[in-house]
């Protein structure tokens, strides 16, 4: 299986990932994991910010991957984009947890051209 399908995957879960160390607190009450109080300042609001622009990433992504691999984008071009991808999210989830919006927004713009490389990759094979 391609390596950039295990990418979709990663692509999938990091989302869920990117939030999870905020619910690691005594004041997370999974009873209601999504009240707006919880998740309005700091930490928080910049984790809950980075799942929702996750989730947001991941249909362009996920298509752009299947499109590069079946209408005849190179395998190998398609995997080492995907593998820029997850590399240029986990390093927006980092800056956007360490409020670092600069790096942050340049890990995004990487992360948007590579799935763009990746569903243009046909027409260049």
């Amino acid at each position: 299986m391609p390596f950039a399908l295990w990418c979709v995957l990663a692509a999938a879960i990091l989302p869920i990932l990117s939030a999870f160390p905020a619910k690691l607190t005594k004041e997370f009450n999974n009873s209601s994991p999504r009240d707006p109080d919880f998740w309005k300042d700091g930490f928080r609001a910049r984790a809950a910010a980075a799942q929702a622009n996750g989730f947001e990433a991941f249909p362009l992504f996920a298509v752009a991957v299947v499109t590069g691999l079946w209408q005849g984008g190179d395998p190998q071009w398609v995997d080492n984009l995907a593998g820029l991808f997850i590399g240029a999210r986990v390093i927006f989830v980092f800056c956007y947890w360490t409020d670092r919006s600069t790096p942050r927004s340049l890990a995004w713009t990487v992360g948007f051209a590579a799935s763009v490389a990746i569903f243009t990759s046909p027409v260049w094979s």
